[in-house]
């Protein structure tokens, strides 16, 4: 039976373990991303692999600036070309076959990590290797969950993605702070040692089904996710319509499937989905977040905290935490609104940040060390609710059909891309610069709700077919998508009533019968 129902359509359990479910990648990828700010500063990690002026004594040990740089990049590394492959392997294998050999992947690199031992160079390369099952996964999860998610909880569903990476860090966090008093290796072994779990949990019982024509089996699946048996499935609408719209899109992809050079085409906006959803992108990482992220501690060190690690897990927190009002965020409110006035708010917080750290020293005045944890918090906050989960939300709904696996790859890739950018150069960027460094990402927060206003569509509550449509219709302008509603339809109201009442087998409001249920045009069985 349904869990739950969605402006009158069931949602059943099956739908929700799914996402969750799929949502471990995103786990892994916050976990591996936390664990490194803190592993940095652990004496046993410092004894073994940093340049120490007196041996034994890890208070006069330290990294080298491209030292840190490499041990912390090396995993963008790995991402960015793990996001590339990411495509063909989740089109050849199908999304669930190449989760499972992605976690693989990621695996062997912890293991590699985990059998350091006195080469700072070898846990590098384990990073490395294990950044190419994360970034994989991060092109593979986000598609996976927007193409079996029911579209009226599309928005929510495909944010876990993001609510799961900053669960990572937040664990990853705790984690790190709870091994810290290990004695010997241990103290960084078992942080990093543990994501093999995650893996596990991941990998195990991922299966891909659609694609391969098992249409029976679809349906049934289908009807797991609408809360429904197999013999109310056989005659459901919405059961029905959702089939034939696979086995439409199958059999386009067969025929027609798009090769790289085709992200780059003109024809339906396809360039300028490819070219949006990598500015995207790399916008989010152009926020600053992971500015806090990795180089948080070793910041919060330098404002004079006592216990740098404590903010660090008081900044997890409030990523976790107000992802769920993300969630709710960009379910409710659509996705561009959100990302506007959440590109503003971080940009006057990072000001605030930037401007307290540059005009008074931090460490002589404690005052103002308190104010830079305030604004980093609030920081932290308005992403959470707004970028943090907005735009992987967009990665999996705006790009068509047969080149949706590649332009997410790319578009991933340009996350990966300045996400290695940020994590190498800030060391010296910070060294060079210091805190001035805030009006950077304050700067870079606004050039992005400039862009969301220009060029981003409305999205939310249309099917992956309709959002297609709507970019393609010349009529369409991104600020005024908000009003678009797919042939036939008053507004998305309309389309969401006339939804329910095919579903509940009632006329239409308009006094059509059922038999005159919504019907899918022609266009869309054809222009996916």
């Amino acid at each position: 039976m349904a869990l739950f129902y969605v402006e009158g359509l069931p949602i059943g359990w099956v739908a929700i373990m799914l996402a969750l479910l799929a949502s471990m990648g995103g786990f892994i990828f916050g976990y591996d991303t936390g664990q490194i700010s803190d592993i940095l500063l652990m004496d046993d990690f410092l004894l073994r692999f940093a340049t120490c002026s007196t041996p034994g004594d890890a208070s006069t040990c330290g990294f080298s600036t491209v030292h840190e740089g490499l041990i912390v990049s090396l995993l963008s590394i790995g991402t960015l070309a793990g996001a590339l492959i990411g495509a063909p392997i989740a089109d050849f294998l199908g999304r669930r076959f190449a989760m499972t050999t992605e976690c693989v992947v990621f695996i062997i690199g912890v293991i590699v990590q985990t059998a350091s031992t006195y080469s700072w160079q070898q846990y590098a390369v384990g990073r490395l290797i294990s950044g190419l099952g994360v970034g994989a996964l991060s092109a593979a999860v986000p598609m996976y969950q927007a193409e079996t998610a029911p579209p009226q909880i599309r928005g929510t569903l495909t944010a876990t993605y993001q609510l799961f990476i900053t669960f990572g860090i937040l664990v990853a966090y705790c984690i790190s702070i709870g091994t810290r008093g290990v004695s010997g290796s241990g103290s960084w072994r078992i942080p990093v040692a543990i994501g093999i779990l995650w893996a596990l949990i991941l990998g195990i019982g991922i299966l891909w089904l659609a694609a391969h024509d098992h249409l029976e089996e679809a349906r049934v699946s289908l009807a797991r996710a609408r809360g429904l048996t197999p013999n109310e499935a056989k005659d459901h609408y919405i059961i029905k319509r959702e089939v034939e719209e696979i086995r439409a899109n199958v059999q386009y992809e067969k025929n027609t499937k798009g090769g790289w050079v085709d992200c780059f085409r003109p024809q339906n906006k396809t360039l300028y989905r490819t070219l949006l959803g990598m500015s995207l992108q790399s916008l989010q990482q152009l926020t600053g977040a992971n500015y806090f992220f990795y180089y948080g501690a070793t910041v919060f060190q330098a404002v004079g905290l006592s216990d740098s690690f404590i903010t660090q897990i008081i900044l997890g927190a409030v990523n976790f935490f107000c992802t769920f009002g993300g969630m709710y965020v960009m379910e409710r409110f659509g996705r561009r609104r959100p990302l506007i006035l959440g590109g503003i708010w971080q940009s006057a917080w990072l000001f605030v940040f930037a401007s307290a750290g540059t005009a008074i020293d931090p460490v002589t005045h404690p005052g103002i060390g308190k104010l830079m944890i305030i604004s980093a918090c609030m920081f932290i906050w308005g992403y959470a609710m707004t970028w943090a989960p907005g735009v992987w939300i967009l990665i999996g709904e705006t790009f068509p059909t047969r080149t949706r696996a590649k332009q997410g790859s790319l578009s991933t890739a340009a996350n990966w891309t300045w996400n290695f950018l940020l994590a190498f150069f800030t060391p010296f960027i910070s060294r060079a610069i210091g805190y001035r460094y805030g009006y950077v990402f304050a700067a870079c927060n606004l050039l992005g709700a400039v862009v969301v206003y220009f060029f981003l569509y409305e999205s939310s509550d249309l099917s992956l077919e309709n959002v297609n449509m709507m970019y393609i219709d010349p009529n369409c302008k991104p600020w005024t998508s908000r009003k678009w509603a797919p042939p036939g339809f008053s507004s998305r109201q309309d389309l969401a009533e006339k939804t329910k009442a095919a579903e509940e087998d009632k006329p239409l409001a308009c006094g059509v019968v059922k038999e005159q249920k919504i019907e899918r045009t022609s266009s869309t069985s054809v222009e996916v």
